[in-house]
């Protein structure tokens, strides 16, 4: 070896275990073959319910306040009251600032309370700021964090200092469970998102997210795919399962049942549990109770 060849990085060699040169036209392809042949089969009563289960309930607009949230968590409590057969959301999802309020009034057990954090969405801002703002958050009752990847440095090649970050967000996070945001559409191809997904995991994720909503295109079935592929390789490699979670641009039963059928054709019915997915959406709650309940209902 010359003297100044330079050595491989321990993220190139991650990088390394996994086929990342990926064809964006291929996969659309696969998807939308996947969809075409199994999504209807899908579509029934149950499934539904489950994905229903699958929430995670969000509210993330700048005109919350500590009224609007107690109100929007006092809904989940109620839902548990007047549908006692249906099983309630997955999570409530909110600004970090909210987590006392959510703590203080939610009182259905299984449901956990999440907070986006980290500087959400951009995820630009100081390490020490979004460690701060994850502490926080769960001192005052988060019991999940969702953080968006550094995605400038990510798409810089700064694969360090992304991981780095993660890694000290999930240290931070202790035994509480660290959702990981590739803001997938600033990605752009499946390459980059492929490799985003590795390295999130990698560097300790719990769960891979595709979206913030924030950001246009947000969650696609094409992205999810090429995710949902990275964590069962990541899975055969490593032994460790990790979650996933399309979110943002959620609008319609269908968009539900086309990552249903995404999850379940690829990770199988191990990841069929709202441990390992989620959907985050606020609009998607009403459209999937009304349809189990065969009628329109706005109750959230």
């Amino acid at each position: 070896m010359e003297m100044n060849e330079p050595t491989q990085s321990k993220y190139d060699a991650a990088l390394g275990k996994y086929n990342t040169r990926l064809d964006d036209a291929a996969i659309a392809a696969e998807v939308a073959g996947i969809i075409a042949k199994k999504r209807e089969e899908y579509n029934t009563p149950d499934v539904k319910k489950f994905l229903f289960s699958c929430i995670d309930l969000t509210t993330l607009r700048s005109e919350d306040n500590d009224e609007s949230v107690m109100r929007f968590t006092q809904n989940v409590n109620r839902f548990d009251e007047e549908y006692p057969d249906l099983k309630n959301v997955a999570a409530i999802c909110v600004y970090p600032n909210f987590a006392e309020i959510v703590r203080d009034t939610l009182e259905v057990e299984d449901v956990q309370i999440a907070c986006v954090s980290g500087g959400f969405p951009s995820s630009q801002t100081f390490t020490e700021v979004k460690i701060a703002e994850t502490a926080m958050a769960l001192a005052d009752g988060a019991t999940e964090i969702d953080i968006v990847i550094p995605v400038g440095k990510f798409l810089a090649g700064d694969y360090e200092a992304m991981c780095d970050e993660i890694e000290e967000l999930k240290d931070t996070c202790k035994t509480h469970r660290l959702k990981v945001i590739l803001e997938t559409g600033a990605l752009k191809t499946a390459g980059n998102i492929k490799k985003a997904s590795i390295l999130a995991m990698y560097a300790g994720a719990d769960f891979i997210k595709t979206s913030t909503g924030k950001q246009q295109p947000a969650a696609t079935p094409e992205a999810a795919y090429v995710m949902c592929q990275a964590i069962k390789e990541y899975y055969e490699l490593t032994g460790r399962r990790v979650g996933f979670k399309p979110a943002g641009g959620l609008n319609t039963v269908e968009d539900a049942l086309t990552y249903y059928t995404i999850v379940r054709e690829v990770l199988g019915e191990e990841w069929l549990n709202n441990f390992y997915f989620r959907l985050g959406t606020s609009r998607l709650a009403n459209l999937l109770l009304s349809d189990i309940l065969g009628q329109e209902t706005k109750f959230f």
